[in-house]
């Protein structure tokens, strides 16, 4: 028990010291599957169009994900609902000649990825906007996909 408790609030720490975060949400799924008609969106404001910003997908995987691959559908919303963005986009969870998982593990078989959509973005207008995500997949049903999110970085100088 405290062996958990010490690595959950170290990994809380961690996480609090970074900087350049500006935004971040996840949303897990509970029966460690993506479905076809889920289609989590994530909203937040910006308070300046001088800013740029870095947008991430974070996805959370088990090693038995069936698929190489993962095809979705990003959509970026302005606070009016319009499409300022779109586009359907494929990564690779597993190495596609040994079969490796790829991404960054610290429990066992789960495996956390952050893939760019955005680098050095400025958004057109003060405001609310979302970003909403679809599964493209043959398969109606995703095993092994436990979550996905966005992550929102200050550009700065990079």
């Amino acid at each position: 028990m405290r062996i958990t408790t010490f690595l959950f609030v170290g990994t809380m720490m961690l996480a609090g010291c970074d900087d350049n975060r500006y935004f971040e949400k996840n949303t897990d799924f509970k029966e460690a599957y993506w479905l076809n008609q889920d289609k989590p969106s994530f909203d937040f404001e910006v308070p300046d169009t001088l800013e740029r910003y870095n947008l991430y997908i974070t996805l959370r995987n088990e090693s038995n994900y069936p698929n190489s691959n993962l095809y979705f559908t990003y959509y970026l919303l302005n606070e009016k609902g319009e499409e300022l963005k779109r586009d359907l986009v494929s990564k690779f969870l597993f190495d596609k000649k040994t079969g490796e998982p790829l991404g960054k593990s610290g429990l066992g078989d789960i495996y956390d990825h952050q893939f760019l959509l955005f680098d050095k973005y400025s958004f057109p207008a003060p405001g609310k906007y979302s970003i909403r995500y679809e599964q493209f997949m043959r398969a109606d049903t995703l095993p092994g996909i436990l979550s996905v999110g966005l992550r929102i970085e200050k550009a700065g100088d990079q």
